[in-house]
């Protein structure tokens, strides 16, 4: 089981996280602003938000870089909708700051504008039965590159990927009961990158 888990607490729906891991059970959770604060972590969740304005936001407060460098030395980070964005190698028709840790490109608001939202069953490897999924001017993924699994589709489209110990869905499960997908992260091992 993992060590202290941290949230990126800089913009977005980062208390619903912060629930969501602790009924599943982990230690203490952290809010994450400063490099400092990454320090005090051993693993990460991006969440959901705009992902141009927290890019900047990491870039401007050096957490970009610290992110960056405490995935490579192993720590397994996870990001959900706008964190798959921020991931993410390259973004779809946009020029916008990214931390590139998953070779992967994705597409913005894949689904449609914020009326569009719609919650539907996901199937997750590795997780067991469907979980919920809440999409909301969620992303999908429309290139995979080399050593990078595919997780869940959705309509056919890539929903959920992970490459070692980086992990990437375009939905929201803090906004639902079930804590499968929080638990499964706990356990994920850190894995350096080669």
């Amino acid at each position: 089981m993992a060590g202290r888990v941290g949230v990126l607490a800089v913009q977005g729906d980062f208390e619903r996280h912060c629930d969501s891991f602790r009924r599943a059970g982990a230690p203490p959770v952290a809010e994450v602003r400063t490099p400092a604060d990454l320090d005090g972590v051993d693993r990460l969740v991006i969440p959901g938000g705009e992902s141009t304005t927290v890019g900047m936001l990491l870039e401007r407060y050096g957490l970009a870089a610290a992110i960056r460098d405490r995935v490579a030395a192993g720590m397994p980070v996870w990001g959900t909708c706008m964190g798959l964005i921020l991931l993410a190698r390259e973004v779809e028709g946009r020029l916008q700051p990214t931390l590139g840790l998953l070779d992967v490109t994705v597409r913005r608001n894949a689904f449609g504008a914020q009326v569009n939202s719609f919650e539907d069953e996901v199937e997750v490897a590795g997780v067991g039965s469907p979980v919920l999924g809440v999409f909301i001017r969620a992303p999908i993924v429309t290139r995979i590159g080399p050593g990078v699994e595919t997780l869940a589709r959705y309509g056919g489209q890539v929903v959920a990927v992970r490459s070692g110990a980086v992990v990437g869905t375009s939905f929201h499960p803090e906004l639902t009961d079930d804590t499968r997908l929080h638990t499964w992260f706990l356990g994920l091992e850190t894995a350096p990158e080669k």
